[in-house]
């Protein structure tokens, strides 16, 4: 199997405070040398004033003076890294349930989620919560990385009790693939070099895992989805009659020559050429960003959708949603908002709260209908004109959508359409 080398994988951490995310990724970058030196001086002054014989990797993460000060992750640190094999991008998440939303956000573009659990303490029920959240995003890879094996003297026993008890959870979760680390963040075991302290363990480091995990089959290639995002009129000497629809692939594949339908018109055509900033291209897919022209002259804009003629997704006004309520107030019972999805931009309505999940015990709540910030539930959403929609575990970018509170302007919920 050809490796996705050079391909960027974006991974999400999660874990209960305490579990050691920031020092596994402070350890990741420490030792695959991505760290620049004024960084490390920087970290390396603050451990000493902190009283650390060491560094203290969770610094390279922690980046908000609240998160230094208490030694917890509060927001979503971003962190770019590369290797001679891969580009990454890490999202740190906060483990707390009072930050579910901040995982959300962040877990919502990942490849793959990185979900720590403490040797000591086995499987916990925010263990469970991060799972659920994982395969609630449809993230295709979870790589369980069981943390802090140096307390328990690097037990094969531990390790193995720990991988039975998550199977016994996860059987119930839609989650592609799920893989097993046991690891020492503190001390760098299977993290980036092998252990010597647990030969028993047969599989690959943890960078390695993460440098050869294979990505581009999670890509819809099948259904061709092209939201445009503006209109190209150069009006230049070299480009009189150019009329490009610029945007980014959403999924399946584009090339000159195909026959295309313009949602919501219904207008078809042929794709002319597909162009970007290094010329014309043979073929278009996710997720490059590409200015396409057709053969005919129609009227097509922002928020328009083109795809392919033989392979459609629904228009619809009503459907159903997984939503995630982002904002510190509540829900406003058939308010109107501004629903973003892909490039087009529509008012709706929360019409219905079906039932809240609690990301617990996966247990559904049908009585209680408020919506509180962090809170996770079923909805019926309406909007005033129709969406074109797939179902999220279908297509990720044509599956999701948020809403904006007209009032405010600020970004209230993000959904996952079911």
């Amino acid at each position: 199997m050809k490796l996705d080398t050079n391909q960027l994988l974006r991974f999400t951490t999660a874990g209960s405070v305490d579990d050691g995310k920031s020092t596994l990724i402070g350890r990741l970058l420490y030792d695959s040398k991505s760290i620049f030196e004024d960084q490390l001086a920087a970290v390396e002054t603050t451990s000493k004033r902190k009283g650390h014989e060491g560094i203290d990797l969770a610094l390279f993460t922690d980046g908000l003076k609240d998160e230094r000060e208490q030694g917890i992750t509060i927001d979503v640190a971003y962190r770019y890294f590369t290797t001679p094999k891969r580009k990454f991008i890490i999202a740190d998440t906060p483990g707390h349930i009072q930050y579910t939303r901040n995982m959300v956000t962040g877990a919502s573009t990942a490849n793959a989620a990185l979900i720590l659990i403490d040797a000591r303490h086995g499987v916990i029920e925010q263990t469970k919560r991060h799972a659920f959240i994982a395969s609630l995003l449809q993230i295709p890879h979870i790589i369980v990385c069981v943390n802090k094996m140096d307390l328990v003297d690097f037990s094969e026993k531990v390790y193995d009790d720990i991988v039975t008890q998550f199977e016994s959870f996860s059987s119930k979760l839609y989650v592609k693939d799920i893989q097993f680390l046991p690891i020492s963040a503190l001390l760098g075991d299977n993290v980036v070099n092998r252990s010597e302290h647990m030969d028993w363990y047969k599989g690959a480091p943890l960078l390695y895992t993460l440098e050869t995990l294979h990505i581009s089959s999670d890509l819809n290639k099948i259904d061709a989805r092209f939201p445009v995002q503006t209109v190209l009129r150069p009006q230049s000497e070299d480009f009189i009659d150019y009329r490009g629809y610029a945007g980014r692939v959403a999924s399946g594949i584009f090339r000159p020559g195909d026959e295309v339908s313009v949602l919501p018109s219904g207008f078809t055509s042929t794709i002319k050429t597909i162009d970007t900033i290094e010329g014309e291209q043979e073929q278009a897919y996710a997720p490059m960003s590409v200015s396409i022209t057709l053969e005919d002259d129609i009227d097509v804009s922002r928020g328009d959708m083109i795809v392919k003629k033989n392979n459609q997704p629904k228009p619809v006004q009503e459907f159903d949603a997984m939503l995630c309520w982002l904002n510190n107030g509540a829900a406003r019972p058939r308010a109107k908002y501004t629903i973003m999805h892909t490039s087009n931009e529509q008012k709706a309505m929360i019409k219905e709260v079906v039932y809240k999940i609690d990301i617990n015990t996966y247990a559904r709540n049908e009585e209680d209908k408020n919506l509180d910030m962090n809170d996770i539930a079923r909805v019926k959403v309406r909007t005033t004109r129709p969406l074109m929609l797939d179902e999220y575990r279908d297509n990720r970018i044509t599956g999701s959508f948020v809403l904006i509170d007209d009032a405010s302007h600020e970004t209230v919920a993000a959904g996952m359409i079911m």
